[in-house]
């Protein structure tokens, strides 16, 4: 009789995490983090923008490679309608900031060494970058490198910014 028991609570503990979790079509999980620049920001914060949230690190091939594709795009959005945020897991501040300096990061990024937003957004593996629209719904998630600066992922970005 105890095992079954501890095999549902097992289960409802793990299906509680997972409705946490970033999903399309969904509201995002809410996150609180400091910017470089040590502003505070929230979901709350991009309400009314197009966020494109990349996770990434300066220890991360794949994420060297999407950098200066990502500086690029933020660059099409001088106004801030769509805001690429990224989020770094590096542990070591040192790391981080030689990274940003080295690729001459244009947009806004915050330090996650405790993994824990990433985490509940539900990435594993980075890079990965969530889409999310004016609502805080989420409309794509992105796993791996992704080209940025296509004409079609552009228009697929301005395709989500509020009418004006």
């Amino acid at each position: 009789m105890r095992r079954p028991l501890t095999l549902a609570l097992f289960l409802l503990l793990s299906l509680a995490g997972c409705t946490r979790r970033a999903s399309v079509g969904h509201s995002v999980p809410d996150f609180h983090l400091r910017l470089l620049n040590g502003r505070e920001v929230s979901l709350a914060s991009y309400r009314g923008h197009v966020l494109i949230l990349n996770f990434w690190a300066s220890f991360c091939v794949p994420c060297v490679q999407e950098t200066p594709a990502l500086n690029a795009l933020a660059e099409k959005f001088p106004g801030g309608q769509a805001v690429v945020l990224g989020v770094s897991i590096d542990q070591d501040p040192v790391a981080y900031q030689t990274f940003l300096s080295r690729y001459h990061i244009s947009f806004p990024t915050a330090l996650d060494p405790s993994e824990d937003v990433m985490h509940r957004f539900g990435t594993q593996l980075i890079p990965e970058t969530y889409i999310i629209g004016p609502d805080g719904r989420l409309d794509r998630k992105l796993v791996s490198v992704a080209d940025w600066n296509s004409p079609a992922m552009v228009a697929y970005i301005r395709s989500l910014l509020p009418a004006t």
